[in-house]
């Protein structure tokens, strides 16, 4: 049995970006961070003057190129590859922080991790979600690397749009509903059943501390609950799919989300979002009472997460495209983590029904 449990060290902490530089000289003196514009803009300054007083060289500040496609991962490989530096660090959010885990894993290089928004798990995982250059989704990439620190500063993550953290919470609470429904498939040994245990934890302390954190972003003060939601999205979900390994993996969710990408009008909507939504078709596909699926949705109302396909851009289908749409989404490997075949119109049935529901629900512009 092999297991990536998740990052070598994990410090999260006010302003940690200050003393950055004592913690990244243990991997070497000459680093390069790779991120996103923004993500690369917040961190740059502190992490130069924090390598000043720490004998660190940032060589290079890179643009990860805005997708975490191969042809990204492809350009900063053969750019980086004839470069002299010690290590690589990563900023910005999921897409940023998967493309540089697949580019460190190719260049055998120790990888920082410096999410910059409470958004996924990424900087926990040692796999990457692949995109096209488009933004459409293609496959879970296995040629990544679990970085070896993760540093989050929560100064940072105070002060970053609080969609970001709502989607976070979206993205997290499919580890309860899609672990549970996965490892039916599985025999119950001491790994998964623990995966199953962190996963049911990670619900509750989203139900008991969701709303209090968006609260707290929106009034810029930092609480234990922002806190505890922080950890909760980019740690300890993260640790579920360590644990459970091939036994407790994403599913209908997911797979639901990543089919939905092949419309282009739901670029805007942010991962966890449209894997919130996902979670209430993958209830409907289980045959949940509809009541239950009410009942989670007056949570996505209260945090301000999407519950029909109109508060994601979607305004109306063709035949056509809910066919593609189902066809397409049974392609998706998470989708073969469910404890029964689906077919396409399963898929169709359910992402209607869920947003016939949500619709039915809906008291104001998203």
């Amino acid at each position: 049995m092999k297991l990536i449990v998740g990052p070598g060290q994990y410090i999260r902490k006010e302003g940690i970006l200050s003393d950055a530089g004592l913690y990244i000289k243990k991997f070497g003196t000459k680093a390069v961070l790779v991120g996103g514009n923004t993500g690369r803009l917040v961190v740059e300054e502190l992490l130069e003057k924090s390598f000043a007083d720490h004998g660190v060289t940032l060589k290079d500040s890179l643009w990860f190129g805005g997708e975490s496609s191969q042809t990204n991962i492809d350009s900063l490989v053969e750019h980086l590859q004839t470069q002299t530096f010690d290590v690589l660090i990563a900023a910005g959010g999921g897409k940023a922080l998967d493309t540089v885990k697949a580019v460190a894993y190719r260049l055998n290089k120790p990888l920082v991790a410096i999410p910059t928004i409470a958004a996924t798990c990424a900087a926990a995982t040692p796999i990457c979600i692949l995109y096209n250059d488009e933004g459409e989704f293609i496959e879970i990439g296995r040629v990544s690397k679990v970085p070896e620190l993760v540093l989050v500063d929560t100064t940072i993550i105070l002060n970053a749009p609080v969609r970001y953290l709502i989607a976070g919470m979206g993205d997290t609470l499919a580890k309860w509903f899609e672990t549970k429904c996965s490892v039916k498939k599985a025999v119950p040994n001491a790994i998964n059943q623990t995966a199953i245990a962190i996963a049911a934890q990670l619900y509750q302390t989203l139900l008991q501390s969701g709303k209090a954190s968006v609260q707290s972003i929106q009034d810029k003060h930092l609480t234990k609950e922002l806190e505890d939601i922080i950890d909760a999205i980019i740690l300890v979900s993260g640790s579920v799919s360590g644990y459970g390994g091939d036994d407790c993996r994403t599913a209908a969710a997911h797979a639901i989300y990543s089919g939905l990408t092949i419309f282009p009008e739901i670029h805007q909507t942010y991962h966890g979002e449209i894997v919130a939504f996902g979670i209430l078709a993958q209830l409907c596909m289980e045959g949940t009472w509809e009541e239950d699926v009410r009942s989670l949705i007056n949570y996505y109302q209260n945090v301000g997460l999407p519950y029909t396909l109109k508060q994601m851009g979607i305004n109306g289908l063709t035949d056509g495209q809910w066919k593609q749409l189902g066809e397409i989404t049974v392609t998706i490997e998470d989708m073969a983590n469910m404890p029964f075949d689906v077919t396409p119109e399963m898929v169709v049935t359910s992402v209607r029904q869920a947003d016939e529901i949500g619709s039915g629900m809906f008291v104001k512009s998203y």
